[in-house]
């Protein structure tokens, strides 16, 4: 079964560099699109659901701080920046307008894709998202406070397995996730077999018919996806 892959966007002035983070980031299996630089970032960013960007300091224009600070506004995608060797100062800044990690020109890639990883993995549950509540129905899911609770107030119980399902799959509804993907997320020694366990039950406490679902659904030979009202 095919497993989603991440997409990255290199945000990045220097053509060299470009091309090259994208080959090796490809090699290394993500999805990898570029941008020379902000404005064309920006542009991309309308269209498409990034999981992560590499963004470079220092450009024309436009900065990667500057581009950042906008980013913020109505996005919390994770940001990689790229920096020169001595711009301490900038590094700082860039931390303070909510970048996720810095990394030095020149660098190892292999400790760039590391780093990647690390906030991939740590992002895709613990990510801020800009929707408090997903209303499925005769209950709602309070993604801050991780608890899902009936239409007359009630907190209905679920697991902390549970929990991370609905905020993996509410963070980008509609979207297939993979049975391989949703336990490599979770962790804990969850298995694909595990996965449809786990989304049986919830199944059960979310969806008035859990045989015949309305939001936690099946994509035949694909994975699942959740759709809230």
């Amino acid at each position: 079964m095919h497993v989603a892959k991440s997409h990255i966007l290199v945000v990045d002035d220097d053509t060299r560099l470009r091309s090259l983070l994208q080959r090796y980031l490809r090699d290394n299996d993500f999805f990898v699109s570029v941008a020379k630089d902000a404005a064309e970032a920006r542009s991309m960013l309308k269209f498409y659901d990034f999981d992560l960007l590499i963004v470079d300091i220092m450009m024309p224009n436009e900065t990667g701080l500057e581009l950042l600070k906008s980013i913020r506004r109505d996005n919390a995608v994770p940001v990689i920046l790229l920096t020169a060797m001595g711009e301490t100062s900038d590094r700082i800044g860039g931390l303070e307008l909510g970048a996720d990690d810095y990394i030095a020109k020149p660098f190892e890639p292999k400790e760039l894709v590391l780093r990647i990883n690390n906030i991939i993995k740590r992002s895709s549950v613990d990510r801020s998202v800009a929707q408090d509540k997903l209303n499925l129905g005769t209950c709602a899911f309070d993604l801050n406070k991780k608890e899902l609770i009936s239409e007359n107030g009630k907190i209905i119980h679920i697991t902390p397995v549970e929990q991370s399902l609905l905020i993996i799959l509410g963070q980008k509804l509609a979207q297939v996730f993979s049975r391989e993907k949703l336990a490599e997320m979770l962790g804990a020694g969850q298995s694909p077999r595990s996965i449809d366990v786990q989304i049986a039950r919830l199944r059960r406490k979310v969806e008035g018919d859990s045989k015949n679902p309305r939001y936690l659904q099946t994509v035949r030979g694909k994975g699942y996806m959740l759709i809230s009202d």
